[in-house]
């Protein structure tokens, strides 16, 4: 009795805290921004504000229109053991958001005529990684567009594994190296992990570099994203946010994913980045900074139908004709994060959270005030 006592106790005083945490938050009455801008900015921080009382949000969120941010705020903890609060800088994991970053990583090795999206995976990969029968059939844009074939290499296997064992992609050939296709590559779309994952094996043999590398070198530098990377979860990255998820069979009534995702991000995803660096990433890519203007606009034609959304290389396809929203998400247990750009509209919506499945009713809703506004 005494325990359950304490550990309500303990659950009331971190609620508590949290809805006192909502820091870093603009103003609702904002200079310089037309009243469009004020009226979401009211809609929204109150709605926020609402999640984050009940104790269903926690993370960061950042709305801006072109490069000028007009609504930004903080709520939650980035460490409830140490009652450490989210901040506008606090580095969130990037669950499937990766594959973003893979794609366009792909897509500078065909600028630089280094690579054709037809080119036979084959060619790049022995069958250390596929059987030949395997690979030989499957061509680069599959990868890119979850058409391959191939599956999830989040198995049963990697599971029960210790995620010590996966740093370098090398590391994950023995999950990879017996899959077979679910289907003739191009006939079918199906969301694949191990597609996204074996684009970033094409980077390293094309490029000369590790993935990891290479994507600080020629993504996150150019876009002057300072605070994202790959970071190996055994060492003490500074202002990280742990990913929490409810767990009523706890005594605490949460556990975290400590783990549960793996180690180390990589191709597919499980990297970390901050609401500013991804409005920088944002800002870079629809400025051409990454990619010329053909093969940007490349990423964000419809190639493959998924379950609620069409795909195109890396990217989401959302909204209409006039009202583009391009981007990706990323879930887990403890992770909850979307990055959504109209490129219409011009608008960039960030929501990052440490909860499974956080960012879901804000990203609605900052869906529904673009709409109705």
């Amino acid at each position: 009795m005494m325990k359950q006592a304490f550990a309500k106790v303990l659950a009331v005083a971190v609620l508590f805290l949290s809805l006192c945490l909502a820091v870093d938050a603009m103003p609702t009455k904002l200079p310089n921004h037309n009243e469009k801008s004020q009226r979401i900015v009211i809609y929204l921080n109150e709605y926020i504000e609402q999640l984050a009382a009940k104790g269903e949000f926690s993370g960061t969120v950042l709305l801006a229109k072109g490069d000028k941010i007009f609504y930004s705020a903080a709520y939650g903890l980035a460490s409830k053991r140490f009652n450490v609060p989210n901040n506008l800088d606090t580095k969130f994991n990037l669950g499937s958001m990766n594959k973003m970053f893979t794609a366009i990583g792909i897509m500078q090795l065909v600028q630089a005529g280094k690579l054709s999206l037809t080119d036979k995976l084959s060619d790049f990969v022995d069958e250390t990684w596929l059987a030949k029968e395997v690979s030989q059939k499957i061509e680069i844009h599959h990868l890119l567009s979850h058409s391959s074939g191939l599956d999830n290499y989040f198995n049963r296997t990697f599971m029960t594994s210790s995620k010590n064992n996966f740093r370098q992609l090398d590391d994950y050939k023995s999950l990879i190296v017996d899959s077979t296709l679910l289907f003739e590559p191009g006939s079918k779309a199906r969301y694949s992990n191990t597609g996204m994952f074996m684009a970033g094996v094409v980077i390293e043999k094309v490029s000369g570099q590790d993935y990891f590398s290479y994507i600080r070198e020629h993504i996150y530098q150019p876009a002057k994203m300072v605070n994202s990377d790959s970071y190996e979860m055994d060492q003490p990255v500074a202002n990280l946010a742990i990913g929490y998820e409810a767990n009523e069979n706890k005594a605490t009534g949460w556990q975290n994913n400590n783990y549960m995702h793996v180690l180390k991000g990589g191709p597919s995803g499980g990297g970390f980045s901050t609401v500013h660096d991804l409005h920088q990433f944002a800002l870079a890519l629809t400025q051409y900074q990454l990619l010329n203007e053909k093969l940007t606009k490349e990423l964000f034609l419809a190639k493959s139908k998924l379950a609620y959304f069409d795909y195109g290389f890396g990217f989401t396809l959302r909204g209409d004709a006039s009202n583009r929203i391009v981007g990706h998400g990323g879930g887990f247990s403890g992770i909850g994060s979307n990055l959504d750009i109209y490129l219409d509209q011009g608008y960039v919506a960030i929501v990052m959270s440490n909860y499974t499945r956080g960012d879901r009713q804000v990203r609605n809703k900052i869906r529904e005030l673009l709409v109705k506004s």
